[in-house]
């Protein structure tokens, strides 16, 4: 163990907060009760909230909040935390989580005993208990096909057909995988510095897929680790704003794409994702209009937005 490791503290946990105060009370609250038996500092980034948040960090003395006068985006507050991060670990953690038990125990003791770099995630629960997709295999030209036309709905437990397959089949073991959700990521810190932390192209949605990637090309280790849960609010921010969700979700995507396929996979997965968002404009607003559901109907517009974002995406 080199000198840095054996000075730092076990984990240092980095927060992003923006407009989530009383979500973030909540995850401070539930972080500080369950976790025990680790050395952990809390690095809150707060980018430019409406409501100040000093109320809710005062009772926590090993909590660092750093006030920015402008929303820099999910990946760069991150990166500012990473660079005060003393942790042998470092936990990027959402503020709409809830712990439920000692989870950063659990998921620490399982890193140290990997002789290798580790990335690892828990499993992630909906506010009901149910399961939250948690995994996810990376992008392909095959995955953006069978995630743009249903297959991936029709075949929920097929490796072949479902991306996501994972969260679907029982799982009772540690098991390596492609990329962890960025609501729970426990990463090995020296890695992470040694990647400059996030690439800061994308603002909000795919940072950590990227991160993932490049620690993976590097000979990285990526697990997914069952025998923990959080649960996860997902969503509870950007739904406030959909279209920012929807616009963000599909840019960052056709980012991540630009940025590590080669042009001909680019075109064909630019190509067939866009198709899918064609084909949803209808689809969703037919559905809206026979169910009278108005979810359907934004969901209709919101792609139609996505779909004129297009040419901004393919050039930008």
């Amino acid at each position: 163990m080199n000198e840095r490791n054996m000075n730092s503290l076990d984990v240092s946990i980095i927060i992003v907060n923006y407009n989530g105060k009383e979500l973030l009370k909540n995850c401070l609250a539930s972080l500080y009760k369950f976790t025990e038996d680790l050395d952990f500092e809390v690095i809150l980034i707060d980018n430019n909230s409406i409501e100040p948040i000093e109320d809710v960090t005062h009772p926590y003395t090993n909590l660092t909040l750093i006030n920015n006068d402008k929303n820099l985006g999910f990946a760069a507050a991150n990166n500012q935390g990473i660079k005060l991060a003393k942790g042998k670990y470092i936990l990027f953690l959402n503020n709409d989580t809830v712990f439920i038990e000692n989870s950063i125990k659990k998921v620490y003791d399982f890193a140290q005993s990997k002789n290798e770099r580790v990335f690892v995630g828990c499993r992630l629960l909906n506010n009901d208990n149910s399961i939250q997709e948690s995994v996810v295999d990376f992008p392909s030209v095959w995955n953006t096909f069978t995630e743009s036309f249903f297959l991936y709905k029709l075949f929920k437990k097929s490796k072949i057909f479902n991306r996501y397959y994972l969260n679907y089949v029982e799982v009772n073991k540690p098991v390596e995988v492609d990329f962890i959700k960025g609501a729970f990521m426990f990463c090995d810190a020296e890695p992470v510095k040694e990647l400059n932390g996030f690439d800061e192209q994308f603002f909000f949605y795919s940072e950590e897929m990227d991160l993932c990637y490049r620690f993976k090309e590097k000979g990285g280790k990526i697990y997914f680790f069952p025998d923990t849960s959080i649960v996860h609010l997902g969503g509870a921010t950007t739904d406030q704003n959909l279209e920012f969700k929807y616009i963000n979700q599909a840019k960052a995507k056709i980012q991540f794409c630009k940025k590590h396929f080669n042009s001909f996979e680019f075109i064909l997965v630019f190509f067939i994702f866009y198709s899918g968002v064609f084909i949803r404009i209808p689809i969703y607003f037919l559905i809206g209009i026979l169910n009278r559901n108005k979810m359907m109907i934004a969901k209709s517009k919101y792609y139609l937005m996505q779909l004129l974002d297009s040419v901004k995406n393919i050039n930008g």
